[in-house]
């Protein structure tokens, strides 16, 4: 099906000139904001037939969702039971209750467990989002009951840019510099193993590693920006070319002014603004806030995040465009914001990088952190953390051992032998040299651990008492500090052939390395309250007509914890799907429960 891509009625005056009226354009449904729960909406409302069109601040589409590592928490999926993992919703549940405690809220967590499964079907069997499975994938707290040991996630199947519409491939954000190589993104599991394989020369990874390099140096040489989509830009990539097979229409550079209702106080569109002035969108059905969360609002950071007494003293990965519209907008109609959740934020700890442009890059720290001979230190040199656990708990726990009033800085501490075999932060192994991480000041060196902590401004004598113990412990596989690499999570994130635990391993041979890492998050857990149908809930908890939310801009349906890798994006599916779904009427689902039985990974496949 196609809808025509501009159907704007011309106001007389002329759009932005003096006291005219704004251009008009009617759809059915206007989507606010262009990453995962946005896209999601929008396709399933187009599946339906309806008219959609989707707006966003940015001059490029994806905000966060773009640079994230891509995959869902996405339990009971289809994929799953075709590889004969069948889970019960109530296991589910259970794990959930463990991990949220008072937070945790059933009737949206029911409504998440029954939509998942089919928005996973609906999308790898009516759409060009195609899934991979998180076989190995564990849950978090591996201690606990229901957690899960893999078959919980799904990840978008790499994805070759060719196969998309030069046109929408032009609105398609980039991979994050600091998460690729030059450029070239590499995808968890299989594909960043053979890399790490081949600064051990490895050959079958130095085959893999140079082939991929090959074709990224092709791609920018041909086409100026890469064009293996893994991770975040595969959704991102595979959501807006089924969009634009189901005629949707994206604007770029069109932030969203203020919404419109009707008498009755139902949404019934939005005044935008454009290149040209504004533009009033017309949407029979309703309006999807779906803006990314407030990550880049110095004022909701200012009163939400602990150790920001000025809202600048935390580093997001978001974009700059997450601001808050989309909050701000919902509040305007009557939608309540809550901010009763354990954290305001998605905690990940990052490094900030120089470069000699002037430009400061930030950094996740996922994996390196849980790799063998590696651990995480304060100013007092005394550990703080499991840090093979989440990067929640990371920024979570520097954050709680960090006195009021203090600044919240940690040192992520390694020797020679680790940053030749590992990443430490941007910092990259063999044969990457090191040397302008160090010239740049980025990565500090010491010859001696008491040398390091008097550049690091750590205490020397805790940083040497902390290694000999971590060390003593680490040589049995132990930890009996912080119980590192007694989960599958922790034991997954290490490296299999470090016996006789794959996530503990010695810091002992010289010169030794530290990172600064701060405070950052991927995004946002407080949002507008919403219902299981995704629909905006105002102060005394009843529906807004015409109005829904999704992504970051619904109050988190975790409660502000992170018990898996991929609880944002999996509930933004999710919603956006169950809103979309519910703009158009839908009764009956539209997937049969089955997938293709080839669903396994292959970066540049389509």
């Amino acid at each position: 099906m196609t809808f025509p891509t501009d159907s704007t009625t011309p106001s007389g005056a002329g759009a932005g000139a003096p006291g005219a009226s704004p251009d008009t354009l009617d759809c059915d449904v206007l989507v606010v904001g262009s990453g995962a729960g946005g896209l999601a909406a929008a396709v399933t409302a187009a599946y339906h037939g309806l008219k959609v069109v989707v707006v966003e601040k940015a001059d490029m589409c994806g905000g966060a969702t773009a640079w994230s590592g891509g995959w869902a928490w996405a339990p009971g999926n289809p994929l799953a039971r075709a590889a004969g993992v069948s889970e019960d919703k109530e296991t589910i549940r259970t794990y959930l209750r463990a991990v949220l405690g008072t937070d945790y809220q059933a009737d949206r967590v029911d409504a998440f467990l029954e939509a998942v499964p089919h928005m996973v079907g609906f999308f790898h069997q009516r759409t060009s989002l195609q899934f991979v499975p998180g076989a190995r994938i564990n849950d978090i707290y591996g201690g606990l009951p229901g957690a899960g040991t893999g078959h919980r996630s799904v990840g978008p199947k790499p994805l070759n840019a060719r196969r998309i519409r030069p046109e929408v491939r032009a609105k398609l954000r980039h991979q994050l510099y600091e998460t690729s190589f030059l450029g070239m993104g590499i995808m968890a599991g299989p594909d960043l193993a053979k890399f790490l394989s081949a600064s051990r020369g490895n050959p079958r990874g130095l085959l893999h590693a140079g082939w991929r390099f090959g074709l990224h140096i092709l791609d920018l040489l041909t086409h100026r920006r890469n064009m293996q989509l893994v991770n975040g830009t595969a959704l991102t990539g595979r959501l807006l070319q089924s969009a634009d097979s189901f005629g949707v229409d994206i604007r770029v550079s069109t932030p969203a002014r203020r919404l419109l209702t009707d008498g009755a106080g139902k949404v019934t569109g939005a005044v935008v603004g454009t290149p040209e002035g504004e533009l009033q969108i017309n949407a029979s059905r309703g309006v999807v806030l779906a803006a990314g969360g407030f990550p880049q609002d110095l004022e909701r950071r200012k009163e939400l995040f602990p150790h920001t007494p000025t809202g600048r003293e935390h580093w997001t990965l978001a974009p700059a465009e997450a601001s808050g519209d989309g909050i701000s907008l919902g509040q305007q109609a009557g939608a309540r914001f809550r901010t009763d959740v354990k954290y305001a934020a998605a905690w990940c700890p990052v490094s900030l990088v120089p470069y000699r442009s002037g430009r400061t890059g930030t950094f996740p720290h996922i994996m390196d952190r849980a790799k063998p001979g590696s651990i995480g230190v304060l100013r007092s040199g005394k550990r703080f953390v499991n840090e093979a656990n989440g990067y929640y708990d990371y920024v979570a726990a520097m954050l709680e051992a960090t006195p009021a009033g203090e600044e919240a800085e940690a040192w992520q501490i390694a020797d020679s032998r680790f940053v030749r075999r590992f990443p430490l932060g941007m910092a990259k192994p063999l044969p990457v040299p090191l040397f302008p991480y160090l010239r740049s000041g980025y990565l500090k060196k010491g010859g001696t651990l008491e040398e390091l902590a008097e550049r690091c401004g750590i205490d020397p004598a805790g940083l040497k008492e902390t290694v000999e113990r971590f060390n003593r412990h680490a040589a049995v596989g132990a930890d009996p500090d912080f119980g590192r690499g007694s989960t599958p999570f922790n034991r997954y994130g290490g490296d299999a052939s470090v016996k006789p635990n794959p996530s503990l391993g010695p810091i002992e041979k010289g010169p030794f390395y530290a990172v600064r890492v701060v405070p950052g998050s991927f995004g946002t857990f407080a949002g507008l309250d919403v219902d299981g149908r995704s629909r905006a809930l105002d102060d005394g908890g009843r529906p807004i007509p015409g109005l829904y939310v999704a992504g970051n801009d619904q109050a988190s349906v975790m409660g502000g914890h992170y018990p898996a890798g991929g609880i944002n994006l999996g509930p933004a599916l999710a919603f956006g799907y169950v809103a979309g779904r519910d703009l158009a009427g839908a009764v009956e689902y539209e997937d049969d429960g089955t997938v293709p039985a080839d669903s396994g990974a292959g970066v540049g496949a389509a």
